[in-house]
């Protein structure tokens, strides 16, 4: 594919016609024109539609832009910091992070990243769904316990683990008996299986409340309503104050928080200096760490 091509279909999908783009880059008009009808015919498809007076992406053009407008900036972004000589992070930077760990953690890391690097807009999205990094215009991704993807390259930033809790005045159940329970969606589990000092038990739950997040989760178990289940790192300062109890270990594999981006992607010098701060933020990755992080 000829880049100075598709680097020309660029311009003009970015700035929504020849005529713009060509104002806008000082590039002639015509010659914009042509490259993109040579693009379109290496390709065979047409990626916009030309009307009488706008021009408009084709479905093809879209899926095209969307996929090759960030790969372009970066080697657009490698090539002025090797002439620099050296790579100094700067341009947009976007994240998409798990809504517990934006909501405990992100706001301190995003400012302690925007004052260290004045020259990267950092934009931050929180949600707990998968989403698709080429078509959405991720630079990385945050994760818990991601399923596998050949397309994307992951380190482990950080480990946690559940466990359930409850307020010191809340019994503990006994022969077979459930007890109160927050709950986290309507598809929670009514036993869980906990590890303890003693070994493996049940503890069977009913649950009085149903929230969909984990800190008003942990506020409604301070409050006494009955046991939750929780990462160890969101009440450790709470159990080491005696204000709730540990009923056990969820007996399943640890919790761990995954930093992700596309395998075929350059790694900017932007996400480089992103995932060296959360090294630095996290340099063992322990739960304890994630706790002194959040604090109380």
């Amino acid at each position: 594919m000829d880049l100075l091509a598709l680097a020309d279909f660029n311009l003009v999908a970015r700035h929504g016609g020849f005529g713009k783009a060509a104002r806008a880059t000082g590039r002639p008009k015509a010659t914009l024109s042509r490259r993109v009808a040579e693009l379109e015919s290496d390709l065979a498809l047409r990626l916009f539609e030309r009307g009488a007076r706008n021009l408009k992406l084709t479905e093809e053009g879209r899926a095209l832009f969307e996929r090759t407008a960030a790969l372009l900036s970066e080697l657009d972004e490698t090539a002025a910091a090797i002439a620099s000589g050296g790579q100094k992070p700067k341009g947009r930077l976007r994240i998409s992070a798990p809504l517990h760990f934006s909501q405990t953690a992100m706001g301190r890391i995003a400012a302690g990243f925007a004052l260290q690097y004045p020259e990267v807009r950092l934009e931050v999205t929180s949600e707990d769904r998968s989403v698709d990094m080429i078509e959405e215009g991720y630079d990385l991704v945050i994760r818990v316990n991601p399923d596998p993807d050949e397309s994307l390259v992951g380190r482990v930033f950080l480990h946690d683990r559940l466990v359930v809790v409850a307020s010191p005045d809340l019994p503990r159940p006994t022969g077979g008996r459930a007890a109160p329970g927050v709950a986290r969606g309507a598809s929670e589990a009514q036993t869980w299986q906990v590890k303890t000092s003693g070994g493996r038990a049940a503890i069977k739950i009913e649950p009085v409340l149903t929230l969909s997040t984990l800190i008003t989760i942990r506020d409604a178990v301070r409050a006494g309503v009955g046991a939750g289940r929780l990462p160890i790192s969101l009440v450790s300062h709470d159990l080491a104050d005696g204000t709730l109890v540990n009923w056990g270990e969820i007996d399943a594999p640890e919790v761990t928080l995954w930093t992700l981006y596309p395998s075929r992607r350059l790694l900017s010098a932007r996400v480089s200096a992103f995932l060296d701060f959360l090294k630095q933020a996290f340099p063992n990755g322990t739960a304890d760490e994630l706790a002194a992080y959040i604090g109380r």
